[in-house]
């Protein structure tokens, strides 16, 4: 049961298709599937905070051992997805498909792509492997294959960081520069404004080095989605704390005045560890609407993030880092009493 005829899906897809059974808090309702091509023999790379990594524990008693991004993705025929998404879910938008690091991976996004195109209305994204990508021509295979939105992982915020974690310092095959020139071609191909980069909060990173990042791609023509790491079972961080909130709310919040071009990071400052003090514009109202607080990813035919993965950066137990719905009264309430804590 491998790709390209079964995929994994996210345990929030799992239970939009009435594949498992479960709610969503607040009436949310998951607007993209995600979708993960998978090989019995998994991922060739080994990023040490990944629950893909090829050198991950197989921690047999620990249930948080078979997940990625916090949950559980069960495997599941595309044929069942596809059948089931056109009758038990009309509120979907769009469909993404994310490869792994693997020489088959490319050429089976392709074909799944071509699939939902077929036999579906979502709208369809990329997450590419931009290691199994040699030239601009794999972009615009994607985008014949129906994608009209793409989205680079380039996770760690610094070339330092990204070799420590995803190149030599892991035995890894990625390479920074490869990643950056990999989007500047989806850029070419699918426009400004139609690509993102994943970055992760948390990696070792300071606020300024984060930010000096969404503004780099910004530059480029790259939209970034944001993400607060959460240690994975197994993987070699399994230990690390999360990043404060105090500090994933300065970053969301930096994130969301640079894609939106209301400012830039030139206006900002910072202190000498790297910790944002001054947004350099008046922030109330943009606070208080709550919308820079909400997960950023591919949007829908609406204009707003369909991509809302719903507690994919926390525990329901815990409070919310990326809004999967617009905050309410409560949670903005809240969000100001995080966004100026330095505490970590």
């Amino acid at each position: 049961m491998e790709s390209p005829g079964y995929v994994r899906i996210s345990t929030a897809a799992a239970m939009t298709l009435k594949l498992v059974p479960g709610k969503f808090n607040r009436g949310e309702k998951l607007g993209c599937l995600n979708l993960l091509i998978h090989y019995d023999e998994g991922c060739r790379a080994n990023c040490s905070y990944c629950g893909l990594s090829g050198t991950r524990d197989a921690v047999t008693d620990d249930p948080s051992s078979d997940t990625f991004i916090r949950v559980d993705w069960p495997l599941v025929e595309i044929d069942d997805i596809i059948r089931r998404a056109n009758e038990h879910a009309p509120h979907l938008q769009r469909v993404c498909v994310s490869m792994i690091t693997h020489n088959k991976s490319f050429d089976d996004m392709i074909s799944i792509m071509n699939k939902f195109k077929e036999e579906t209305d979502l709208s369809i994204s990329g997450l590419i492997a931009p290691t199994m990508m040699m030239d601009i021509d794999s972009a615009f295979k994607i985008k014949k294959a129906g994608a009209d939105m793409i989205g680079v992982a380039i996770d760690a915020a610094t070339p330092e960081l990204f070799d420590e974690m995803r190149g030599s310092g892991v035995m890894g095959p990625h390479s920074w520069d490869h990643y950056w020139q990999v989007l500047d071609w989806c850029v070419d191909v699918f426009g400004k404004g139609m690509v993102g980069i994943h970055i992760i909060v948390g990696l070792g990173e300071t606020e300024e080095e984060m930010i000096s990042v969404i503004q780099k791609a910004q530059d480029k023509g790259a939209k970034t989605h944001l993400f607060s790491f959460f240690p994975e079972g197994g993987s070699s961080m399994s230990k690390w704390l999360q990043p404060s909130y105090g500090r994933y709310r300065r970053v969301q919040l930096a994130r969301y005045i640079i894609n939106e071009e209301i400012s830039d990071m030139g206006q900002m400052k910072f202190d000498s560890e790297g910790q944002l003090i001054d947004f350099g514009i008046n922030i109330n109202p943009i606070v208080n609407e709550g919308i820079a607080f909400m997960t950023s990813g591919c949007a829908g035919s609406d204009g707003m993030v369909a991509c809302n993965r719903p507690y994919g950066n926390e525990r329901p137990s815990n409070p919310i880092r990326n809004y999967a719905f617009i905050p309410e009264e409560r949670d903005v309430k809240q969000i100001w009493s995080q966004i100026f804590d330095y505490t970590e």
